[in-house]
């Protein structure tokens, strides 16, 4: 929950020059707030934009909420789905996070689903466990021909917001096991083709060697995303 409308423009505005010759896909996922502006904001660039959550019914008497349809209708190309803090502090669950992804394909719209585990699920030696579970029940009843198309992210809670990273090699173990998780569920072909994020305090003074290892295919970028020139020190690495 960060910037006003304007502050997202001009933030949008100073990072597009820095990023344009990019050979990364560039996403953006801001507050609902502020899609509009973004979006014509980044009209015209190689910067995608995505929403921060969404609801996973059509429409009806949810208040303050925002539809799967809303947001297709805006043409924003990504959302976010499962984020730990929704999960921590909205009581976020994997039937719920099922149900968006859902809606997301139905409405043409890439969905980047978190999965992580807490420091104590960690300290517990549970993290595979926990991980193969909110992805089996997060892809239920999803067909692979969408599959193939998802991005997950791996963000480990304990290492969000308070400037402790999972070192390279554990996060690729982790993304490792996250690619074979979806492997036993649609085959390797499909595993092959999924896009595996990492997400947990991401600097550009880490990115390098975190997009050296061979699980990992890109990061989910949190407070550094809010600063234009190390956003893009992140995106050019």
């Amino acid at each position: 929950m960060h910037y006003t409308v304007d502050e997202a423009v001009k933030t949008i505005e100073d990072l597009k020059p820095l990023v344009k010759n990019s050979k990364c896909d560039v996403v953006v996922c801001v507050p609902f707030i502020s899609l509009d502006a973004v979006l014509k904001a980044a009209k015209g660039s190689n910067i995608k934009v995505g929403a921060q959550n969404m609801h996973f019914e059509e429409k009806g008497a949810f208040t303050g909420e925002v539809s799967p349809g809303m947001l297709e209708s805006m043409g924003v190309d990504y959302v976010i789905i499962g984020h730990s803090e929704r999960r921590q502090y909205f009581n976020e669950t994997d039937e719920s996070v099922n149900k968006k992804l859902k809606a997301s394909f139905n409405h043409n719209i890439i969905p980047i689903l978190c999965v992580g585990e807490s420091l104590a699920q960690r300290e517990a030696n549970i993290t595979n466990e926990i991980i193969g579970s909110q992805i089996k029940l997060g892809l239920m009843g999803i067909c692979k021909d969408k599959v193939e198309n998802i991005v997950i992210a791996y963000e480990p809670i304990w290492a969000i917001g308070t400037g402790k990273t999972a070192t390279s090699d554990e996060a690729n173990e982790t993304i490792g096991h996250i690619r074979k998780v979806v492997e036993g569920l649609y085959g390797k072909d499909v595993s092959d083709k999924v896009t595996i994020q990492y997400g947990g305090s991401v600097k550009s003074s880490t990115i390098k060697e975190q997009m050296a290892k061979s699980d990992i295919d890109g990061a989910l970028v949190g407070g550094a995303s809010l600063v234009s020139t190390e956003f893009s020190a992140i995106v050019n690495y």
